[in-house]
């Protein structure tokens, strides 16, 4: 029964009256969500619950009267239960094949049983003028944004067995393109942390010198040396530095800093 209530929200509030919501059609929003724990870098990502090992990024439209970032935001805070995410647009993906009907009729396919126990037949199903909205030519613009990993309450929609974060290196297969576009995100974060000096957002408010060091050695999956990293990041001069860190031992206690600009 709990599948075939989870068939029918796909049809009724999925897909149904797409065509007459204020969405911007065949335009969407596709988020890479990034935390760090325990020395792994780690990405949100949703399964649905269907028959079928489907795993999907965090997605959604974009109303008419929305902003993009606006509709980023929305998008974000409603997995994450968490406001005023850091975000940035990395990419558009808008090849002349993208859409989402393989991957559709394969979920179809697999769940026909259920299907069958309501009012609408598969061939009812792909004639349903929200069938074709929904899997038409999609142009999808990518997001990463980071988060500090302690405050997000993961937040299930209603078409979600799990959402759970993975490993970089452990990631499932995900429908479409996505994996592409995580990669890409990935690729994109790497080139901007220096750049933007973003990587702090996904640390908490205070944090040692060191912490930066390992998030660091693991986002690019290399060692530095502790002395020249410790006088690089320094010289950024976004941190402010705040009491030591209680170890017992105050003479050898690191300093615990914050990123000035943090809200």
């Amino acid at each position: 029964m709990e599948k075939q209530f989870k068939v029918k929200a796909l049809v009724s509030t999925r897909w149904s009256n797409l065509s007459q919501q204020n969405f911007i059609p065949q335009v969407s929003i596709d988020c890479v969500i990034f935390g760090y724990q325990n020395r792994q870098l780690k990405v949100l990502i949703p399964k649905l619950s269907y028959s079928g090992n489907f795993y999907v990024l965090p997605s959604g439209f974009i109303l008419q009267d929305e902003d993009i970032d606006q509709a980023a935001q929305r998008i974000l805070s409603e997995r994450t239960s968490i406001d005023g995410i850091y975000l940035e647009q990395f990419q558009v993906f808008g090849k002349a094949n993208r859409n989402s009907k393989e991957f559709i009729n394969l979920l179809k396919d697999l769940n026909l049983e259920y299907i069958k126990q309501m009012d609408i037949s598969a061939e009812e199903l792909e004639n349903n003028k929200d069938y074709d909205w929904f899997t038409k030519r999609f142009i999808s613009i990518g997001y990463y944004a980071l988060v500090d990993i302690n405050r997000v309450i993961p937040q299930l929609s209603i078409l979600d067995e799990s959402i759970e974060w993975y490993d970089i290196h452990e990631l499932p297969t995900l429908v479409m393109d996505h994996n592409e576009i995580l990669e890409k995100a990935l690729k994109a974060l790497r080139k901007d942390i220096d750049e933007k000096l973003n990587i702090f957002n996904l640390l908490p408010e205070k944090f040692t010198i060191a912490d930066v060091q390992e998030i660091y050695e693991t986002v690019f999956e290399r060692k530095y040396d502790r002395t020249n990293f410790q006088k690089k990041i320094l010289e950024f001069n976004v941190l402010e530095r705040l009491e030591k860190k209680f170890t017992g031992a105050a003479n050898k206690a690191p300093y615990l800093y914050r990123f000035k600009d943090r809200t």
